[in-house]
Formats: C-alpha cells, structure tokens, sequence
C-alpha cells in the first residue's frame, strides 16, 4: 500500500490531479489507514493510469467517468471511437504545423506548382518584382478563400498574358505604379483596360461580380493601397464599366 504521494509519483500526475479525479467520482477514494493517511493498491495505479491516458487523448472527464460502468465491449468500442478522434486531431495538427512552418519560412501557404512556375516566368515577361510579389499574395489568398474558383481564375490570367496585347495592358498597369495620381496616362489606360475587359468577357460576366464574396474588395483594396496612381486608374476603369452597365 502506498501514499497519495507516492501513487502520483508513480503515475506522473499530481496530488491534487489526483484528488480532482475523487471529487469528480473518477477514482474511488481509499479509506485512512490509524495514522490518518490514505494508502492506495496496485488496483488504484492501474484505474488512475487509465483515466491518465484517457484525459491525455482529449476525452472529458464526464465522459471517462461514464466508461466506468461500461461493459468490456462497450468500454472496447469507447477506445476505438476515441482512437479515431485522436486520428482526425492529430491530421489537423500536423497540417497546422506544417502552415506554422511555412509562415516561418515566409510562405503563408502553399501555391500550385503550375502557379508558383507562372509567378517566377513573370519576371522575364518584363514585370518588376513588387508586381511579382504582390501578385503571389494575391494568389495565396484566393486559393485560401476560394479554392473551386482560384484554378479557373488563375487559368484566365494565365490565358490573357499570353496575348501580347493583354499581357501590355498588365505590364502598363505594372509600370504606372510610380505615376503621378493626375497623370493623364493613367487616364487612358483606364480607357483601354476597360475596353479589352468589355471585350474579352462581355457586359454581364465581369470579373469581381460576386456579390457574395468580399474577396474581389479586398483585392482591390489591397492593391489599390501600395499606389495613389492605381488607386485612381482602378476607379476609372470601374466608373466606365459601370457606365456602360446602365
């Protein structure tokens, strides 16, 4: 027979985990020996192992207090549920830990190969490394928040820069970046950008036409706060397509 201190030393948790477990009704609480003490058997280091290993894997105390009553094959059955719960937790920790390495790498999340290809071949397209960047940002959050839609959207970027005459139109937003707000470029890129959207998607199939994604804003938003000249040449091009609208 052994001390409270004794079993706790033996198991690994506290006295006072210890008699928490008695309060609860997990562990039954042995009577005092004639020096006021309790002494605890091996039947009490085998119960409080058990509601040790159980409380370790998640399981709440009022459940585990329930399993004492349960019969082997339900108390079997018990542990095999709790199995598979560990199993989905510890898949969701792994991939959280995977995301924590990848922040501290500089990466807040993984892109698609054929993504992550199309952003290094930008630069020898002629566009300059804040584009670049900017643009992998913008990625990472679509295939974040919109992972049915984020393949289709990059494949029609991807579809526009390969026409010479797009990929200018992207490569003159790029480079009026650094423009003066009035310079009245910008107005005529605007004109000219919002000709070609016309065009090439029609009057009712404008792309950040879903109302009920708050996406589209962010991304404006996000772009539109690096630079007062692209702030500026994004609401012309979206006054003259809402003109058009009505």
């Amino acid at each position: 027979m052994i001390t409270i201190g004794q079993l706790a030393g033996y198991v690994g948790v506290s006295t006072k985990t210890i008699r928490v477990y008695h309060d609860k009704g997990l562990l039954s609480e042995p009577d005092r020996d004639a020096s006021g003490y309790r002494r605890y058997g091996a039947r009490d280091a085998v119960d409080l192992i058990k509601i040790r290993t159980l409380a370790e894997a998640g399981v709440p105390l009022a459940r585990i207090r329930d399993l004492k009553s349960a019969t082997d094959d339900e108390f079997q059955r018990a542990l095999r549920e709790i199995d598979d719960e560990l199993t989905v937790r510890i898949r969701g920790l792994r991939a959280t830990q995977q995301r924590l390495r990848q922040l501290a790498a500089g990466r807040l999340a993984p892109l698609p190969t054929e993504v992550s290809s199309h952003l290094e071949h930008l630069t020898h397209l002629g566009f300059t490394p804040r584009w670049v960047d900017l643009q992998r940002d913008l990625w990472i959050l679509v295939f974040a928040t919109h992972p049915d839609l984020a393949t289709t959207l990059f494949h029609d970027q991807a579809e526009a820069l390969a026409d010479p005459a797009l990929r200018q139109l992207f490569l003159d937003y790029d480079y009026a970046h650094d423009l003066d707000a009035d310079d009245p470029r910008i107005d005529d890129l605007a004109r000219r950008i919002a000709e070609a959207t016309r065009e090439r998607y029609g009057p009712d199939n404008l792309p950040g036409q879903d109302p009920g994604s708050e996406i589209p804003a962010l991304i404006r938003g996000t772009v539109n706060a690096s630079s007062p000249a692209w702030q500026r040449l994004d609401t012309l091009i979206h006054a003259q397509l809402d003109r058009r609208l009505r």
